[in-house]
């Protein structure tokens, strides 16, 4: 029977949505950095104050409840709220103040960051951000989780329960050994891709995913343009990798003053009617309450792309 008088707190709430979404004890009580025991009773309070079964108990699985479901976007919610409410209390009365974690996956981070963060220093100087550098598949579980507000990554991303604010097209570089025959070329076709013994990133980097549909898109086989053995898991590595003559690669514009201007490499692009690019977005949970501080902080992400971007293409 429900306690007209409980409240539930906002550690239980946390607790709830944790074991919900992981569907393990063990998992949950890891991530939210207790015991086992202190996580049980902190589910049990809760169902006992609310007079309801959230979380069906198992030797071998835990199942969420029907009421659990229902209840569930309500708890996340309530725990977005909060710590909306904690990160401006921190902060200053505005935009962008307080504390922002986001998550950022690697293709991205090294590039951008640089001219985003002189960007965050100079408009919101109130603004706390901490930075988690990531696997796409690893910044969704964070996501879900409530470990970091925001994510920068492609899109659309298709992730259950999250938003996204598109923010930029970004072009594919080809590069390739100084002596390589494409080098220099600006008006290469998706079916050049063949011709290339393509070095990929390690699966699980959304750029390798992204480079094998552009071969699917040309026709070409990814198992036969792609290296079959050797893959790096960082585009620094891959470039090494190019300028011993292993193989050829693409990494996106942004990368380009970064990654590329290294004695033995040459580039090459794409014909200007080739659709050859990425889309990069923030992906934030739908229950958030800081849409407004994303749209904002994604005008300044839009801005360093853009500055970084422009750099880069003068060295093609």
């Amino acid at each position: 029977m429900l306690n007209k008088d409980y409240r539930p707190t906002l550690a239980q709430l946390r607790t709830f949505v944790t074991v919900a979404e992981n569907r393990h004890f063990g998992v949950a009580a890891s991530k939210l950095g207790i015991s086992q025991p202190s996580l049980s009773q902190a589910l049990v309070a809760l169902e006992h104050g609310l007079g309801i079964q959230l979380i069906e108990r198992s030797t071998r699985k835990v199942l969420v409840t029907p009421t659990g479901l229902e209840l569930l976007p309500l708890a996340k919610a309530t725990l977005d709220a909060a710590d909306a409410f904690l990160s401006r209390s921190k902060g200053v009365q505005g935009m962008l103040t307080g504390t922002l974690t986001i998550g950022i996956i690697p293709t991205v981070a090294p590039y951008i960051l640089p001219r985003l963060l002189e960007l965050i220093k100079q408009d919101y100087p109130d603004l706390e951000l901490s930075i988690v550098e990531d696997q796409t598949h690893h910044l969704e579980d964070l996501l879900r989780d409530g470990h970091i507000d925001v994510a920068l990554m492609a899109v659309p991303s298709e992730i259950t329960g999250m938003k996204e604010i598109p923010l930029y097209h970004e072009d594919f570089v080809v590069v390739v050994p100084e002596d390589h025959r494409f080098a220099g070329h600006t008006n290469l076709s998706l079916s050049s891709l063949e011709k290339l013994d393509l070095l990929l990133l390690d699966d699980g980097h959304c750029l390798h995913d992204q480079i094998v549909e552009l071969c699917r898109q040309a026709n070409v086989n990814p198992s036969e343009a792609a290296h079959a053995i050797t893959r790096a898991s960082s585009l620094t590595t891959v470039m090494q990798l190019v300028i011993a003559g292993l193989g050829s690669t693409l990494v996106p514009i942004s990368a380009l003053a970064t990654e590329c201007q290294r004695p033995g490499l040459a580039t090459a692009t794409f014909a200007p009617e080739v659709t050859a690019r990425r889309q990069i977005g923030l992906v934030y949970r739908h229950s958030s309450a800081r849409e407004d501080e994303f749209h904002a902080f994604g005008v300044l992400i839009s801005q360093a792309f853009k500055e970084t971007a422009e750099e880069s293409s003068h060295l093609l």
